[in-house]
């Protein structure tokens, strides 16, 4: 099937069961202009009230980061992003400039080779935490998210208590198998909101047959009533 057939079927299957859409670049840069295409289409037909995360990871110097802010927040319209903090506070102002958007910044990433640079102690603490203290310096209008993944649930608490207010996005919940109720559980805020649940491939592609958008909803709601579920446990839980 097409690509842009494809996605347009699978917003039309969740529309209603989703709170946000995180549509990754390099998926589309890889296939050129085509790619590009595709993606400002499928951008067109999302809801206006459903925000959209470009997941960029960009990280690079001040004047790149500037150019990569308009690309993403300007000419893409995006409402939020995800960056690599790896070269410092004045690489992700540009993006922090915009008042109105959201900047999630890496922490502790999904993958299995996160702990090899990320777990690294400095001063006795692992650098991830580091990452999030200075976040939280950084962020000077109330725009700073977190991305720690799912597949670390004690981390996803490590990091929720330097920053209460921060929403955290979870990656890794689906093909990665990462802890989706220790993570929730982990993340939420004092309000009982503020963690944002990634899936992806256990949603595109829950069925290869015909029946591929009945599958993809079926799955983008049990993990919803999962969520909530988790999130219900978790009020309830003893303190």
């Amino acid at each position: 099937m097409a690509l842009e057939p494809f996605l347009h079927g699978i917003i039309e299957a969740t529309r209603d069961q989703v709170c946000c859409y995180k549509p990754n670049l390099a998926f589309f840069e890889a296939l050129g202009m085509h790619g590009q295409r595709a993606l400002r289409e499928v951008l067109k037909v999302l809801q206006p009230d459903v925000p959209v995360l470009v997941d960029a990871k960009r990280g690079d110097t001040p004047d790149t980061m500037r150019a990569y802010a308009r690309a993403i927040f300007e000419e893409l319209g995006a409402d939020a992003v995800t960056l690599n903090p790896y070269m410092g506070g004045d690489s992700v102002t540009p993006f922090f400039d915009y008042a109105d958007r959201g900047v999630f910044i890496l922490c502790k990433t999904s993958n299995p080779g996160a702990g090899e640079l990320q777990d690294l102690l400095v001063d006795g603490e692992p650098l991830f935490l580091h990452v999030v203290r200075h976040a939280v310096r950084w962020n000077r209008r109330a725009t700073l998210g977190l991305v720690v993944g799912a597949t670390y649930p004690s981390d996803v608490a490590a990091v929720r208590q330097l920053a209460p207010d921060a929403p955290i996005l979870l990656p890794g919940v689906g093909a990665q198998a990462g802890d989706l109720e220790r993570s929730v559980h982990a993340a939420l805020d004092r309000h009982g909101g503020g963690a944002l649940v990634n899936a992806s491939r256990s949603v595109l592609y829950a069925s290869r047959g015909s029946d591929w958008q009945l599958a993809a909803r079926a799955e983008a709601e049990r993990l919803r009533l999962a969520i909530n579920a988790a999130r219900t446990s978790a009020a309830t839980a003893p303190r």
